[in-house]
């Protein structure tokens, strides 16, 4: 078999990836919210020119699934009419910004996310994955996210900017605080950081300057979970997924005012009613689903040669530990080491205990017989 295709960079509103299943459009909602109005009309658009399923990703962004050439076009004239997209493709692609939920018009948070929109064009070219956190609510809620640069209250008070990678970082205030990342941004690039592509893997190789090093940011706070919210109501996509019909149905039941994409598979409908149903959404914390990756599989990716997420829902609540269901060695869904993770390999799979995707297997070459079997096949392995 040959070896899994790695792209460099992720797909976006002006420049979509191809998969198994047509094109995959990433929309990346400003300050991660789309109001009421936004996210029937965006459900709308993903089942008139998508397959109807949309994907809530790990940086709290939103993709449509199965657009096709011939309707990519009328999409992105449809999300440019609704303000989920920038017109301008460079400015899109560096909008990788993640939010916490607690975000309130004109707060700290509120006010950097401006910022950093008019800052953004003047930063020095940096790798497509690279992203920002402005984890500045009340409550630290994104250490676990993907960030590259990021905005915290510090240990003792005030707002730093700290490298990811890095134990402490810079104490900036609100006023400095673009031009503290705009240097930082170009220490990167001037350090050969696009050749390392993230900013904690370059931090291995290269010593971040002692100025940046400063103040230790405040402890994280405790991960979000699905129930109720002063706000309203946190839910969970089990694996990302999101059939846009019960999404818009679920909003418009609830009364929800506006929908915030969270990190870790979650979202909240702010605003929404208590006690409504959700059907095909996780509603409460603890929820194996939850815990357990996979990506689309076949037939949705053309690398993978076996279907995932079917069997990641029937093996998930039977496991003790969480699980990683792969179509291929990539490993996109979770490109890191779990406690258990099988790796389809011409229609079978490969078993890895307490690692990567790419790591060497413990078992090869599993049916599918066997690996339903595998609550029981575990226990007995060396």
């Amino acid at each position: 078999m040959s070896a899994p295709r790695v792209r460099g960079w992720c797909p976006g509103a002006h420049r979509p990836m191809l998969s198994g299943d047509g094109l995959v459009v990433r929309v990346r909602p400003f300050r991660a919210e789309l109001g009421a109005a936004q996210v029937a009309a965006l459900c709308a658009l993903s089942r008139r020119h998508g397959n109807g399923t949309l994907e809530l990703t790990s940086r709290a962004n939103l993709q449509v699934r199965g657009v096709s050439e011939e309707d990519f076009p009328a999409l992105l004239e449809g999300l440019g009419a609704l303000g989920l997209i920038d017109a301008d493709p460079v400015v899109e692609a560096r909008r990788n910004i993640l939010m916490p939920v607690d975000w309130r018009p004109g707060d700290l948070t509120d006010r950097l996310h401006g910022a950093m929109l008019a800052a953004l064009p003047a930063l020095p070219p940096l790798p497509s994955k690279m992203g920002f956190a402005l984890d500045s609510g009340a409550r630290g809620q994104l250490a676990a996210g993907s960030a590259d640069f990021r905005f915290e209250p510090g240990l003792g008070g005030g707002l730093i900017l700290r490298a990811d990678g890095a134990a402490k970082g810079l104490p900036v205030t609100e006023a400095k605080a673009m031009h503290a990342l705009a240097e930082m941004a170009a220490w990167f690039v001037a350090t050969g950081g696009r050749e390392s592509g993230r900013m904690a893997r370059h931090l291995k190789r290269v010593a971040l300057p002692p100025e940046w090093q400063q103040a230790a940011p405040r402890a994280a706070g405790p991960a979000p979970s699905p129930g109720r919210t002063e706000d309203g109501q946190i839910l969970g996509a089990p694996f990302g997924a999101i059939d846009a019909a019960a999404l818009a149905d679920l909003v418009a039941r609830s009364g929800a005012e506006a929908m915030r994409l969270m990190t870790g598979r979650l979202f909240c409908l702010t605003g929404a009613r208590p006690g409504t149903d959700a059907p095909g959404f996780v509603t409460a914390p603890g929820d194996p689903l939850l815990a357990a990756h996979a990506c689309p599989g076949t037939p949705f990716c053309p690398q993978a040669t076996v279907e995932t997420r079917p069997l990641a829902t029937r093996l998930a609540p039977r496991l003790a530990e969480p699980l990683h269901v792969s179509g291929c060695a990539k490993g996109c869904a979770f490109p890191r080491a779990a406690p258990v993770t099988l790796v389809g390999r011409d229609g079978g799979f490969d078993l890895i205990r307490d690692g990567a995707p790419a790591d060497t297997p413990d078992l090869e070459g599993l049916s599918p017989a066997q690996i339903d079997d595998l609550p029981t096949l575990l226990p007995g392995m060396p």
